[in-house]
């Protein structure tokens, strides 16, 4: 493992991108986690490692759009509450994770999120929270039921978690996809604390190189949800599919 100088900026910049594509879309981890590999690090130090910058990232942008006027925070602490059995179980399961399908298995997961996200039938501009009417009591039970099951991949592995967060969210509940974004760094962040506190416990984190790739998470972050906000959401969803595609490619060459 190396923890020079030049690797911490390194991670620092990869951090920044990373926390940049996961408020807008999604998958930045898929940058950070090789990276932390490259390094020397095993996989389930490099999964426990990620998960410092992915909840200051998250930290991050939940007071970045509550700065900006969107915030929700019952309907995203109850959507959060219902990830945490998942949670806890899938990090306890990725401390050991090998998984030699697990590259196959994700680019089938970003092809069913992209096919789902099709299917939304309008794209709004920044509709805010207040403007929109209330969620149907379907919809909501719905949702809750889905975010349970996206818990175990998030604890489990983080990586395209946001790709399965976004389509419950958006298609499922009828949320606008900024109000989606919003609601996913918070229930992101819940769910890291848990794994974040799983891997600390067994031994799976190196603090020094999950503090580089912390502070530049936290710069990717900020700025995410600034152009997410002042974009919209035609913005997010073509940023949503490349960087889909782009994911999909990637994982597939890999296989």
């Amino acid at each position: 493992m190396t923890s020079s100088p030049e690797a911490l900026a390194l991670l620092a910049f990869l951090g920044a991108a990373s926390g940049f594509l996961n408020v807008i879309a999604g998958g930045g981890s898929l940058l950070t986690v090789p990276a932390l590999v490259f390094l020397g690090l095993p996989g389930p130090v490099a999964n426990g490692t990620n998960r410092i910058g992915i909840l200051l990232q998250n930290l991050t942008a939940i007071w970045a759009f509550r700065n900006r006027g969107f915030s929700a925070f019952k309907l995203s602490f109850t959507l959060s509450l219902a990830t945490l059995p998942g949670a806890l179980a899938g990090a306890y399961a990725g401390v050991k994770l090998e998984g030699e399908l697990f590259n196959q298995v994700l680019a089938g997961v970003m092809i069913g999120v992209m096919i789902i996200m099709q299917f939304q039938s309008s794209w709004k501009t920044n509709e805010q929270v207040q403007e929109r009417g209330d969620i149907s009591k379907p919809r909501l039970i719905a949702g809750h039921l889905l975010m349970a099951l996206t818990g175990v991949w998030g604890g489990f592995i983080q990586i395209g978690v946001g790709f399965l967060i976004m389509p419950i969210l958006s298609r499922v509940m009828g949320l606008s996809l900024v109000e989606t974004n919003m609601h996913k760094v918070f229930i992101v962040a819940f769910f890291s604390i848990v794994a974040l506190w799983v891997f600390a416990s067994q031994g799976q984190i190196v603090w020094l190189l999950g503090g580089a790739l912390a502070i530049g998470n936290m710069v990717g972050a900020y700025f995410g949800v600034k152009i997410s906000v002042a974009r919209g959401e035609r913005f997010i969803y073509w940023t949503l599919n490349l960087t889909l595609i782009a994911m999909i490619a990637k994982l597939l060459w890999d296989a």
